[in-house]
């Protein structure tokens, strides 16, 4: 009897504690369907938030690659509150993608291109290189609209000065804009290297000033790069040739280069303090960077302290693509098309170039920022890297292989043509001085 009475008690306890471990099992079950929803939720709002939509030209905003404090607009705030909850992009990282749609003018429909880059005149036989587009790898970068473009630019004035890059820079700007209104030509200096535009319709005003160097510079060169003499590198004194009009510009375009890798004599305090590359000269060997650097100092220490507020960029060195040689040594490009990102590497000197400009740009904005001045850096390096089939090549002269196809001519593996991927490095000026803190 008692062994019964003790059987079905335990009997009990057991039922009861197995209708409890179901009751458990129940709420935990609950507990973590109500979490893994909870999770959904919040994985779904922070997966929206991220994803980039290709906005309209005077929406979309993108990230310096340097802290640069903009001045304060309401247009620039009510920008800034629109895109807070955007991902912010990097302009110059990405590919070069295919674009059926090709150029937006010809070398018929823009008067502006010399000679030795206007390619398809001059008898270049593919045209591939004309249908590729800079993408960055984040976002999109919008089309460059010339009408939008000139509305912004009425009333200014825009200067781009450097080398002969800059000068190829300018062209590419040139034929865009003449789509919509033909500039006038209004001075040019004896050799056509420096000039200046007026577009009359919108009193907007061009300008290249031809200054290679940046700083003062005696130079023993004819116009196909033969020297004389070694030149002569003032690194203390400016040019006064970009400064003296430098008041004149609401935004500028500045850019240093190749000059720099020339054979050069350095002077510092009315002193030969060394050289680059200048043996059995008796001089200490200084190097291209050190003057470079030197050059840079001067140059951003000029806009970023001057009283007059203007809008700088600071385009990067142009990588050039010369294989078998150099343009003296019979170096060529015969590439067709673009380089993917991480198929090529940049050449040591172009990369302590860039380094040497990533590094005193960003030094100088933050001073620029202090003083009012917008500073940015236009890295057009990495991208133009992967462009060694914009290049004239043989093809900077008309029709080079008339008389004998396996004539030896010179090749152009340095400037680009026209139209051809230059025209990227103005999609971007125009994104950033519109849509990203550079409103005048």
């Amino acid at each position: 009897m008692v062994k019964e009475m003790k059987f079905d008690s335990n009997s009990l306890s057991l039922h009861k504690l197995k209708h409890n471990h179901i009751i458990v099992k129940f709420a935990v079950s609950f507990l973590l369907i109500g979490l893994a929803f909870r999770l959904f939720i919040s994985d779904s709002i922070s997966f929206s938030s991220s994803v980039v939509k290709s906005q309209p030209f005077a929406e979309t905003r993108t990230e310096s690659p340097l802290p640069v404090q903009a001045p304060v607009s309401n247009e620039l705030q009510e920008n800034e509150s629109q895109t807070s909850l955007k991902v912010k992009c990097d302009l110059f990282t990405g590919n070069w993608i295919p674009d059926s749609s090709g150029p937006v003018y010809t070398n018929d429909s823009c008067y502006a291109i010399e000679d030795h880059q206007n390619c398809m005149k001059n008898g270049r036989p593919d045209s591939g290189y004309l249908y590729w587009r800079w993408h960055p790898r984040d976002c999109e970068l919008p089309r460059f609209e010339p009408e939008r473009v000139l509305d912004f630019m009425r009333n200014k004035s825009w200067a781009f000065i450097g080398d002969s890059i800059s000068r190829n820079h300018v062209q590419s700007l040139l034929c865009i804009l003449s789509q919509v209104e033909q500039a006038v030509e209004v001075y040019h200096d004896e050799e056509y290297r420096s000039k200046r535009w007026h577009f009359p319709s919108h009193n907007f005003t061009l300008s290249v000033i031809w200054t290679p160097f940046l700083i003062k510079a005696t130079t023993f060169e004819d116009i196909n790069g033969i020297s004389t003499s070694e030149i002569q590198l003032y690194l203390d004194g400016l040019d006064n040739k970009w400064t003296e009009q430098y008041k004149n510009f609401d935004y500028a375009v500045i850019a240093g280069g190749k000059w720099f890798l020339k054979t050069a004599i350095y002077h510092e305090n009315n002193t030969v303090t060394g050289c680059h590359n200048c043996p059995g000269k008796n001089l200490t060997e200084l190097g291209f960077d050190y003057a470079y650097r030197k050059a840079l100092r001067q140059v951003l220490n000029f806009v970023t302290k001057s009283d007059h507020k203007a809008g700088v960029f600071f385009r990067t060195t142009t990588p050039d693509h010369f294989e078998n040689g150099e343009w003296f040594s019979g170096g060529t490009c015969n590439r067709t098309i673009p380089f993917k990102y991480g198929e090529v590497s940049m050449r040591d000197v172009d990369a302590i170039m860039r380094d040497i400009e990533m590094e005193e740009v960003e030094k100088a904005a933050v001073i620029g920022a202090e003083n009012g001045v917008v500073l940015k850096l236009l890295d057009t390096t990495q991208l133009s890297l992967l462009r060694p089939d914009g290049h004239p090549g043989p093809y900077r002269q008309f029709q080079p292989f008339a008389e004998d196809k396996n004539a030896e001519v010179q090749n152009d593996c340095l400037h680009w043509c026209l139209p051809g991927p230059i025209d990227s490095w103005n999609d971007l000026v125009m994104e950033m001085a519109t849509t990203h803190g550079m409103y005048r």
